[in-house]
């Protein structure tokens, strides 16, 4: 340990003396850049002295201006745009970015107004539904004679009361076999219980026991929302009648006076689109007539055989879950399997496996049919959506405006569809006939000739 200090000591010594030759290294420089600044500067105020004109020669070179440092030649030149100091791609970026937020704006508060008037968007856009179906039959009438005013109130009083015949139908079954139907379901339930009990899961009664109590407390913690849903059943009825008239007053002057209701939009469109509108909107009727003709007859068949088959194996209540199959048809995709599901739902709990699994095949089959035969021999090209964009509308469809939204998703992108490729197909011939004719003008213009 004694050696430590005098270690420590010498070390110190050294560093001190490395310290002392960098400073004088340093003094050293800060000495010579002085110096070569001072000599710059004087150089730079000194002059040449200018000789009379007579006695410079007459080729000698001019005097060089001094040299400018490049910082300071930096510092007085002109500064770019700061419009071409941002790259290109990041312009184009920002140009589309607020366009794109302008269009996003505008689609929320036109959202915002649909949310605000939703029952009488509805109410039209299913009276235009109801139109593109009835329609023909109006044209059908007319033409043999039936002045237009018969011809509309007899077509429009009789779709509807087809429409409510049906529902009082299926109202009307589902009171009549409701006593009936409680009991099979009681008793498919303890057939079903005794099934899981002897199954190869190995269910327990235990088990069982305990997901009927959980089953018990969710609808008891749920009373009060199940009381509120109760009581905001009135209000439901009151929107739906106000619905039902709305539709049913809006068919009638759809059927009656829709010619003169379109000339009267395309008054509202500028001149300068206005001829590419007016071919596109009888474009688009027929894409939607043929849609809704189609759907109906596909649900139609769907309802039939769907029905025949449920009805010989003994499913209770099958005119009315024919026409719960007929109805929810009109929601692609997520209709069929919902109404599917419910036939074999209540083949299971009324009676028993074998036939919910018979009722499965014989849905599954009938729709395999529609969807690989029926929808492309009946719908055809004009309505053509592919199956992707059919799912993604229908979700958002769904998720924006519920059952109503999703019934109108598949017509209005099949109908946007046929739309824009029109006008797409319109600009282009209009630009081949300015060329065509800007083309015949060169031609005929004598300067161009010569």
């Amino acid at each position: 340990m004694s050696r430590v200090p005098g270690w420590l000591g010498r070390l110190g010594a050294g560093l001190t003396e490395m310290s002392e030759r960098l400073d004088e290294r340093r003094a050293e420089v800060e000495k010579e850049h002085s110096d070569q600044s001072d000599q710059s500067d004087q150089s730079e105020r000194t002059e040449p002295a200018t000789a009379p004109a007579g006695d410079e020669p007459a080729d000698a070179p001019a005097a060089e201006p001094p040299a400018t440092p490049a910082r300071r030649t930096a510092s007085t030149g002109p500064r770019p745009d700061p419009a071409e100091a941002v790259p290109w791609g990041v312009r184009v970026a920002a140009e589309a970015g607020w366009r794109l937020l302008v269009l996003a704006g505008t689609v929320w508060v036109l959202m915002r107004v649909i949310t605000a008037i939703q029952l009488v968007v509805f109410a039209f856009v299913i009276a235009l539904l109801v139109t593109a179906l009835l329609q023909p039959t109006v044209a059908r009438l007319t033409r043999r004679g039936v002045p237009r005013g018969p011809a509309t109130a007899l077509t429009a009083i009789s779709g509807f009361v087809v429409i409510g015949l049906m529902g009082w139908f299926v109202t009307w079954q589902v009171m009549e076999n409701i006593d009936t139907l409680s009991n099979q379901i009681q008793s498919g339930i303890d057939d079903l219980r005794d099934w899981l009990l002897k199954s190869p899961f190995h269910v327990t009664d235990k088990q069982i026991n305990q997901i009927a109590k959980n089953l018990r407390e969710a609808i008891g913690a749920n009373a009060d929302q199940i009381t509120s849903a109760g009581l905001e059943g009135v209000q439901v009825i009151i929107e739906a009648l106000t619905g039902i008239l709305l539709v049913f007053f809006s068919t009638l002057f759809l059927l009656y006076d829709g010619k003169r209701i379109w000339e009267w939009f395309l008054r509202l469109v500028p001149a300068a689109a206005r001829p590419g509108v007016a071919g596109a909107g009888p474009r688009a009727w027929r894409t939607l007539t043929a849609y809704v003709r189609g759907t109906v007859l596909v649900a139609l068949i769907d309802a039939i055989f769907i029905g025949i088959g449920i009805y010989f194996l003994d499913v209770p209540m099958a005119v009315p879950l024919a026409v719960f199959i007929f109805l929810f048809s009109f929601i692609p995709l997520v209709g069929a399997v919902a109404s599917g599901a419910l036939a074999v739902i209540v083949a299971l709990v009324t009676q028993g496996v074998f036939t919910a699994l018979m009722t499965l095949a014989v849905v599954l089959a009938v729709q395999q049919i529609e969807g690989h035969v029926l929808q492309p021999f009946i719908l055809g090209r004009a309505v053509r959506v592919h199956p992707l964009a059919v799912v993604l509308t229908v979700a958002a469809g769904g998720m924006v405006a519920g059952i109503g939204g999703a019934v109108v998703a598949v017509p209005l992108v099949a109908v946007t569809n046929t739309v824009v490729g029109y006008l797409r197909q319109y600009s282009e011939e209009l630009r081949q006939r300015a060329a065509d004719g800007s083309a015949d003008q060169n031609d005929e213009d004598p300067v161009h000739q010569e």
